[in-house]
């Protein structure tokens, strides 16, 4: 057992989450119980995931998509039922968002990368005036990396094959970040790598001679939160950690 405070000023300060502008609310969000036994981790802060981490015996849940957004909201509807589950179970809540896009280590865009065994990686993809995603090199086939990237993150991937037939040079930027693609196509990347499309993204991809890969916002997002719950076990021997899916294909 420690005390929520240790875990999250550990998370807080391993991310460096006071030094990157967010919209979100990173660190605690929801103050439960001070004594941990167990941390739940998942991507995105829901009923279905609170409902199923206070069935594992939850003290913490520490998320990707967090329910503070940097403005204050009434305590009403589906945001006052989730505050309250939780404040009724004496549950923590918290949240890192950007720190855990763009970290070297742990964040998802870094874990990706990885994965492909990228070289010469370096930070790519400018979002608020903050780089969150990464570029490198690869010598792989488009076929390789999408069965790669779908068997990590559990996923079926959405395709776009308008690149060159040799993929030198590639870009991951996780979730809601298709546009960032014009971004890639200024910077001569081969294959840009997300989480979801929008409509214009099928030509600039034609007209850019850019594949892209989508894995879904939610599905891309947790090789971050996996990377973090393995951070959090090891650095506190004594708690129990676990990860609940909630399935998301969007």
């Amino acid at each position: 057992m420690v005390h929520c405070e240790d875990v999250i000023n550990f998370m807080s300060t391993y991310l460096a989450s006071a030094q990157i502008p967010d919209a979100s609310y990173n660190g605690l969000q929801v103050a439960g119980t001070p004594e941990i036994k167990k941390v739940v981790f998942g991507v995105s802060a829901s009923m279905e995931l609170f409902r199923q981490a206070s069935y594992a015996g939850a003290d913490l849940i520490v998320v990707h998509h967090g329910l503070l957004w940097g403005q204050e909201q009434p305590l009403t509807g589906l945001f006052r039922e989730r505050v309250a589950f939780l404040l009724h179970n004496n549950i923590n809540l918290a949240a890192y968002h950007l720190p855990l896009d763009k970290h070297p280590v742990v964040g998802h865009n870094a874990c990706l990368m990885r994965a492909l065994n990228a070289e010469r990686v370096q930070p790519f993809g400018t979002y608020h005036g903050v780089e969150i995603g990464y570029s490198g090199f690869v010598n792989q086939p488009l076929e390789q990396v999408v069965k790669t990237l779908e068997n990590l993150c559990q996923t079926k991937a959405q395709v776009l094959p308008f690149g060159p037939e040799q993929i030198k040079r590639i870009a991951v930027v996780s979730g809601g970040a298709h546009s960032l693609l014009p971004q890639a196509i200024e910077s001569k990347i081969d294959l840009y790598i997300t989480g979801v499309l929008d409509e214009p993204v099928q030509e600039w991809c034609r007209e850019g001679n850019i594949h892209c890969i989508a894995l879904g916002h939610y599905n891309s997002e947790k090789p971050g939160v996996w990377a973090l719950q393995d951070l959090v076990a090891k650095h506190f021997s004594g708690v129990e950690t676990q990860f609940i899916d909630v399935p998301n294909s969007i």
